[in-house]
């Protein structure tokens, strides 16, 4: 039988070796940080433009991404992106990438669409950590027809409960307020631009 040589149970010793794991556990981390970042990033795009496609009233045949324009919103706190849609070289509309730090669940992101006009042509969530069954019926044709071929000039964008004409989704008004929070930040970024401010 042969004896074993083992490190001494030293505190030096227990350090290095923990070391040497944390330093191994962070590689391992970086490296699959860096192999999944561009594939997530695409993924992100692609979940974006898909939003443009569906909030845009007309057809377009540019790649609104590749003309993205960074803004600053309108009260001049946070910056938006602005896809131009065009069909023809022509513009026919556009989206903005707007956002909330009001919901439930922290920060909601979505793509407000507007036609030439000022006709707000829909939204859609692209990002949220809401309450499933609850806060995520904003994402919810019911809540969300409300946002779609209006003049946002015409109306109150409150929710009902707040004096406005928003009809809120029951049991999750804080969530209802946060879309049209986001969704105001669009407007009111979408009318600044339009007026060259």
């Amino acid at each position: 039988m042969t004896d074993k040589k083992t490190l001494p149970s030293t505190l030096f010793n227990m350090a290095l070796i923990l070391t040497i794991v944390a330093g191994i556990s962070a590689l391992i981390l970086a490296y699959v940080h860096e192999t999944t970042k561009g594939p997530i990033q695409k993924a992100k795009d692609l979940r974006e433009m898909q939003a443009v496609a569906e909030v845009v009233a007309e057809k377009f045949d540019n790649n609104p991404f590749a003309e993205k324009t960074v803004i600053t919103a309108a009260d001049g706190n946070g910056r938006l992106e602005l896809y131009p849609t065009r069909l023809n070289g022509i513009i026919n509309g556009m989206a903005i990438k707007t956002y909330t730090n009001k919901a439930f669940g922290g920060r909601m992101e979505l793509i407000v669409g507007f036609s030439l006009d000022g006709r707000l042509t829909g939204y859609k969530v692209i990002d949220h950590k809401e309450t499933p069954g609850l806060g995520t019926k904003v994402i919810e044709e019911k809540f969300s027809s409300q946002f779609r071929n209006i003049y946002p000039s015409y109306m109150n964008f409150k929710v009902r409960q707040d004096g406005g004409d928003i009809d809120a989704v029951t049991a999750a008004t804080i969530s209802s307020r946060a879309v049209i929070d986001a969704v105001q930040r669009a407007i009111d970024a979408y009318n600044k631009f339009s007026a060259g401010n």
